[in-house]
């Protein structure tokens, strides 16, 4: 029947009113969510986890790229031949306490590297040659090559006379 003659203020308020009525039930969603997860039930995010991808999107997306393999130390041979650099000690991590014996060396492909080098006592210099393995030193943070002891300029570890 009868027009309605309402102010500017007024429209306002009809119009915010139907905008928090879209609201609703998304608030109460998130409300519930909120009071749903206690302090003791996790983490605060718990309830808003990633639901599973459905059929449809699998088959939308097909299937993911494979992850890029890791190099190893290496690059996938089981040793290298590489020239000394300088022979370095260095500090293992912090429970244990020692000298490691380390030699910066530069590989057959032309990378750079820190190798250990195992064994009491070592002869190698500056422009020896050596081969290295793979084999990280635990206690060592970075050192993830090995010098093979009794082959090329490295020599074999002396035996201790009794």
């Amino acid at each position: 029947g009868k027009p309605i003659n309402l102010t500017v203020n007024q429209t306002q308020c009809v119009h915010s009113m139907a905008f928090l009525s879209h609201l609703r039930p998304m608030l109460s969603s998130v409300l519930q969510a909120s009071q749903s997860s206690f302090p003791w039930s996790g983490s605060i995010f718990a309830s808003f986890s990633r639901t599973m991808a459905t059929l449809n999107q699998m088959h939308r997306r097909g299937k993911l790229p494979p992850p890029p393999k890791k190099v190893s130390a290496t690059f996938g041979r089981p040793q290298l031949k590489a020239v000394v650099l300088k022979t370095i000690i260095r500090k293992p991590k912090k429970p244990n306490s020692a000298n490691r014996k380390c030699a910066r060396v530069r590989l057959s492909n032309g990378k750079e590297a820190v190798a250990f080098i195992p064994g009491e006592g070592h002869n190698l210099q500056e422009h020896h040659v050596v081969l290295v393995q793979g084999g990280r030193t635990q206690d060592l943070p970075g050192v993830k090559l090995t010098v093979v002891r009794g082959k090329y300029d490295c020599a074999h570890v002396i035996k201790k006379k009794q």
